[in-house]
């Protein structure tokens, strides 16, 4: 499918690139991007040639947040279709991302403002560009950070930075970011892309279930109690026996018994 607002590219190895393309407005979110992204991010889900998904943005920016005019200004005397692009733009930032089926990686090339901290949150892994400009600037219009951003905030940052740049609104590069935890690494704008192609390539080479279910009990684990986590991650073991043959017992652990495998500096294929 083609899309309005987003581009999608798809490599032989795998490797799935979706952008964000409203570079023109720094790719911030308007409601048609909300409704495109909703709609991709479904498309890709279900795609057997997508084993990891990236996401940018196009031209010099990731994404400058909510399009203050077209969401927050038109959209508000029409309270029902304010609050349909709230609900696709906090579901697919929020839990379609995160509970992805597949490795997702933000790739966050220039500008990240506001509602894309959420996007940021929402992927598994995220590297970024040391000339990458971040910020909270909804203090400095009377406002603070709604939507799923708040609580971006909370899972990825510690307090002191989360209410520091939420309560202030001052802007950090892409090194600060790497330093509060915000990315995992943060690399000259010129190296992003091998960076990141290297990550997802690694990726690639993992075995798509086991990393499912890798995914699947480290969120979920994060809203239960101890016992609950380990009942669950027992559950995961189960299905992923069920959904591989039991290959990683027979091979995965089979071959590192039989000394055919090393487990610490290879990958099974």
């Amino acid at each position: 499918m083609t899309y309005e607002t987003v581009l999608i590219e798809r490599t032989p190895d795998g490797v799935t690139t979706l952008t964000l393309n409203r570079p023109g407005k720094r790719n911030c979110m308007n409601p048609q991007l909300n409704v495109d992204m909703t709609d991709a991010l479904e498309e890709l889900r279900y795609d057997d040639a997508t084993r990891v998904l990236v996401i940018t943005g196009a031209g010099e920016s990731f994404s400058a947040g909510m399009d203050l005019k077209e969401f927050f200004t038109e959209l508000k005397d029409d309270p029902a279709e304010f609050d349909r692009i709230a609900r696709l733009s906090t579901e697919w930032r929020g839990r379609t991302l995160r509970y992805f089926p597949k490795p997702t990686i933000a790739k966050i090339n220039g500008y990240c403002f506001g509602g894309a901290f959420s996007i940021v949150e929402g992927c598994d892994l995220a590297y970024c560009a040391d000339e990458a400009t971040f910020g909270l600037s909804e203090i400095n219009m009377k406002f603070f950070p709604g939507g799923p951003v708040s609580m971006s905030l909370g899972l990825l940052l510690r307090p002191r930075e989360a209410l520091y740049y939420a309560m202030t609104g001052d802007s950090f590069d892409g090194r600060t970011a790497a330093d509060i935890g915000l990315v995992n690494r943060s690399c000259p704008r010129t190296e992003l892309d091998g960076v990141v192609s290297a990550v997802a390539a690694k990726l690639v080479g993992k075995d798509p279930h086991a990393l499912a279910a890798t995914k699947d009990a480290y969120r979920h684990s994060l809203g239960m109690n101890w016992d609950a986590g380990v009942d669950y991650a027992a559950a995961k073991q189960a299905e992923l026996s069920l959904l591989q043959g039991d290959v990683w017992r027979s091979q995965g652990m089979g071959d590192f018994l039989t000394g055919s495998y090393r487990p610490g500096l290879e990958s099974h294929r």
